[in-house]
């Protein structure tokens, strides 16, 4: 580093990357954080896909973007950049309005030419001045002549060349945080192990993207981040749909019983299909069925025969789904189904992020069909949640859907990959010897937690039969006795109410002192934290709960909130559990905070939801 080079430290920075959906801003930006990870920095990254499969190259609807968040404190992937990479001339017009005030710019120069300009839609031909950017905070690099240069000898025609331009940006982003290229040829090395000539290709980019930055620019600042103490142990960068995965893996090693998914591929959830199908070595059997039905059906199947099951899907999906879970309520069979959530309705917003499923997930079944809903509430939190739910429907004999959404589905953060001991056994009620001989019968119940016995096919002595029309609540033959059929409609519903007595207590973050009590669910929790945090330091006291248990709630939640004068509901919605907790407690006055635009909060949302509904009052 050149000693006249300003070297600025900050707690943390944001840095955004954009360009084509071929411009491989993804895989940068996933690169950088994993990297970021390595030095000791918590990240929070936000992957934000076009809606459009192909739009056209270098049109605004087909920018794709990666914004990541790292150093200390971190819980979001930040409001503003403080850098913003920007591919081509629509990638810098869509995405300018994410850079903060006096923000850094490093922009392909050699795109702003007439037809790129044009497919953007710029009026001028400099988009710098058109854009009121100040041209002593962008760096205007010639990134495809550098190209170009850099790989005029490696044989790779012009097509295969740029497919490395990202590369060369990472390099100069890798230059202005001080990381180290090595960490990222590491990265790279194991991407490409079977193609040995574009690795050798991207080391030359990455290189070069480093020494334009070290050589050209000493007059632009170094950041250097500071990092904070970390528990001992092995990390990763992990994003929601793979720690989904690894969690269910968890409970299925727990419960010793095999992991089965039955799973039709659907956005933004496929990628759990994708990730279980890798780990047969595990004894993971994931089938991809033909369609929705097919996927909770056949997942319904491999749990009567005693399979830890599982389906998979989104907000379309699981409306497909509603019957087949129905059956497993009125079955009493333990089922896992994850809804990643998206906008909607109908297929709606396939790649943007919403929390609109919610009531779907509580009610959206036929007759009474009472269900333990949970949510997730952040990346690296999908695991501890998809361990959970397959805990709570293995040991209470139940269905059990978890809500995650595309914001933490798709984005990551640094995690600790647990010991094997940071998580308990997992106990089904399985019918005993001793039940057999003493007459059991398929609605035999756990007095504490009214669960029934799980008879696994095969058992000698066992059978039974289980299914979709009432059973007598004593011999399990079909019964349409109307007494009998509210005593099972009643019995169902305390099992499932049951459940808060095996869930931990809602915990208050924040200032002990407050009278405002700021609420979320799932996947808001780092912006909430954030917003929290910053609203205690400005000297508006405010109190947090984040719930992760929804249905039953925990079981001192509504105590708590009670306590509180001021009570305020942020959520990716109209409203959905600010009218769930309403009914729940009538006469207290709940305020609401909305958003439904398909793009997670902003911390300044919500801190100015805060402020305003409390000058209302």
């Amino acid at each position: 580093m050149l000693p006249n080079t300003d070297i600025i430290t900050k707690e943390s920075v944001v840095v955004r990357f954009s360009g084509d959906s071929g411009d491989g801003m993804q895989l940068a930006g996933n690169i950088f954080s994993n990297v970021s990870a390595g030095e000791g920095n918590t990240i929070s990254t936000f992957p934000d896909y076009p809606a459009e499969i192909r739009a056209p190259q270098g049109s605004l609807s087909g920018v794709s973007g990666f914004q990541v968040h790292i150093g200390k404190g971190v819980h979001t992937p930040g409001d503003e950049a403080d850098v913003l990479v920007a591919m081509n001339p629509a990638a810098l017009k869509t995405n300018l309005r994410y850079l903060k005030k006096g923000g850094i710019i490093i922009c392909d120069s050699d795109t702003f030419r007439d037809a790129d300009l044009r497919k953007a839609e710029y009026a001028t031909d400099d988009p710098v001045a058109e854009l009121g950017i100040d041209t002593d905070r962008i760096m205007l690099v010639p990134m495809t002549t550098i190209l170009k240069a850099t790989l005029a000898d490696s044989g790779m025609d012009q097509k295969a060349m740029l497919k490395c331009k990202n590369m060369l940006a990472l390099g100069i982003i890798c230059w202005l945080f001080d990381r180290p290229v090595d960490s990222v040829l590491r990265k790279l090395r194991a991407k490409f192990a079977k193609k040995p000539a574009v690795y050798e290709a991207n080391e030359k980019v990455i290189r070069a993207g480093w020494d334009y930055g070290h050589n050209t620019h000493a007059s632009m600042p170094v950041y250097r981040i500071e990092t904070e103490p970390a528990q001992s142990g092995v990390y990763t960068d992990v994003n929601g749909n793979t720690a989904t995965a690894w969690g269910l893996i968890m409970a299925s090693e727990k419960s010793g019983l095999p992991l089965f998914l039955g799973s039709y591929p659907i956005t933004p959830a496929t990628d759990i299909l994708h990730e279980l199908a890798k780990r047969k070595d595990l004894g993971v059997k994931a089938c991809q069925m033909e369609d929705e039905i097919a996927g909770v059906c056949s997942a319904i199947g491999a749990s009567y025969a005693g399979n830890l099951a599982v389906t998979s899907t989104s907000g379309p999906g699981l409306a497909l789904k509603s019957e087949g879970i129905g059956l497993a309520v009125m079955a009493e069979l333990p089922l896992v189904v994850i809804d990643v959530q998206r906008g909607g309705p109908s297929t709606g917003l396939p790649t943007k992020t919403e929390q609109t499923d919610l009531m779907q997930a509580l009610y959206g079944r036929n007759g009474e069909s009472p269900i333990c809903v949970v949510a997730a509430a952040s990346p690296t939190d999908c695991f501890t949640m998809a361990f959970e739910a397959a805990r709570i429907a293995l040991e209470h004999m139940t269905p059990v859907i978890l809500l995650t959404d595309a914001f933490i589905a798709n984005g990551s953060s640094a995690w600790r990959i647990p010991e094997e001991n940071d998580y308990p056994d997992i106990k089904p009620p399985f019918v005993t010897d001793k039940m057999l001989k003493e007459g059991w019968s398929p609605y035999m119940r756990d007095p504490e937690t009214m669960s029934r016995f799980w008879a696994i096919p095969g058992t000698d002595g066992a059978m039974h039969r289980v299914g979709g029309l009432e059973k007598d609540a004593v011999t399990g033959v079909i019964s349409t006795d109307g007494a009998n059929h509210e005593k099972m409609v009643m019995i169902r519903r305390q099992k499932v109410a049951n459940i808060a007595h095996d869930i931990p207590q809602l915990e208050i973050q924040g200032n002990p002192d407050a009278d405002t009590l700021l609420i979320g669910w799932g996947g808001t929790y780092g912006h909430m934290l954030t917003a929290c945090e910053e609203l205690n330091r400005e000297g508006t006291p405010t109190a947090l709960a984040q719930f992760r248990y929804i249905n039953p709630l925990p079981a001192n939640a509504l105590d708590e909130i009670r306590k509180y004068r001021n009570v305020i509901v942020a959520e990716l919605n109209t409203g959905m559990f600010a009218d769930y907790l309403q009914q729940k407690l009538p006469g207290t006055d709940i305020k609401r905070i909305n958003k439904i635009e398909g793009q997670p909060f902003l911390v300044k949302e919500i801190t100015e939801g805060v402020k305003r509904h409390l000058n209302q009052k």
